[in-house]
């Protein structure tokens, strides 16, 4: 079986999002560190090159595949900013249909800026995702 490709590194998540070129979504993933921070209680944590990660959980598939994951986060991609929120569950599409502007993928939702949408929205879906993530899903994928 493959090894987990997305671990935790030491790259500081500060000096990441400084480097960042665009200068919106720099902004933009500086308030989602500070807001992703407040609603997990954890410090920023880089998963791999590109992903700001916010606590983490242990999966174990049926398959037998297993690894950690951080429980929520964010990537500002040079096309649009990646969330990784829950966006599975009958809470979360309610507030999907608030957040405005945004499309869904497998497991995140994209944006082109927060401008778009609304943040206390969001906040609440992180906020949701987080918790959800640590008493639902943490060894039970």
């Amino acid at each position: 079986m493959a090894a987990n490709k997305t671990l935790p590194t030491p790259v500081d998540p500060h000096e990441f999002i400084a480097a960042v070129a665009h200068p919106t979504r720099r902004a933009d993933a500086q308030v989602l560190l500070e807001m992703m921070e407040e609603v997990s209680g954890k410090t920023a944590t880089m998963w791999g090159p590109t992903i700001v990660g916010f606590g983490s959980y242990h999966y174990k598939y049926d398959s037998g595949r297993e690894g950690d994951a951080p429980a929520i986060g964010f990537s500002p991609r040079s096309a649009n900013l990646a969330l990784y929120v829950l966006t599975g569950t009958d809470e979360s599409h309610e507030l999907l249909a608030q957040l405005g502007k945004h499309k869904r993928g497998a497991a995140c939702l994209y944006v082109n800026k927060l401008a778009d949408i609304d943040l206390n929205v969001l906040t609440a879906l992180a906020r949701h995702g987080y918790q959800h993530t640590m008493a639902e899903l943490h060894h039970q994928v």
